[in-house]
């Protein structure tokens, strides 16, 4: 004896419905559609609770305070909200944007086994560029590295007084 199968249908597409709200010109009713939603804006900020940088949902619109404009962000992880300075990241991200023109003829060339400090402007032969040591950092295994900003290959960690 076979067993009876449900026939299942699958569920009905819905429908996409625009609201229209009625207005007055010149004493006629007139049909406009609702305006929509703004898309939700999305930034990578530092969050101070996760303490690391993460993304950030804008909130409302932004205020105009003396300290210039500013916005709340929440954070799409631990949802968070912060209130942010829109005039200084942008200041900001102007800063990493300028290029860094560095001469050949200035710099050190790099090897392990040197040490340099922060600002050194060094030269690495086998990349063929020039860059700028942005930080130096204690690895676990307490030998130290260089955080260096490379013209071509942009930020790379090098170690230091490897011997």
């Amino acid at each position: 004896m076979g067993q009876y199968m449900p026939v299942v249908k699958a569920p009905a597409k819905a429908k996409k419905v625009t609201k229209k709200v009625a207005t007055t010109v010149d004493g006629e009713v007139v049909e406009a559609p609702k305006k929509t939603k703004r898309k939700a804006k999305y930034i990578v900020l530092y969050s101070p609770f996760l303490m690391r940088d993460t993304k950030h949902e804008l909130i409302g619109e932004p205020l105009e305070t003396d300290n210039g404009r500013q916005q709340w962000a929440r954070c799409s992880v631990s949802h968070h909200s912060q209130l942010i300075n829109l005039d200084a990241l942008a200041a900001s991200a102007e800063k990493k944007v300028t290029e860094i023109k560095l001469a050949r003829e200035d710099s050190k060339e790099y090897s392990p086994k040197s040490e340099y400090k922060v600002g050194d402007v060094i030269y690495h032969k086998t990349w063929d560029d020039v860059g700028i040591v942005r930080a130096k950092e204690v690895m676990s295994n307490g030998r130290a590295s260089l955080l260096v900003h490379f013209e071509k290959n942009k930020e790379k960690r090098l170690v230091e007084n490897f011997k």
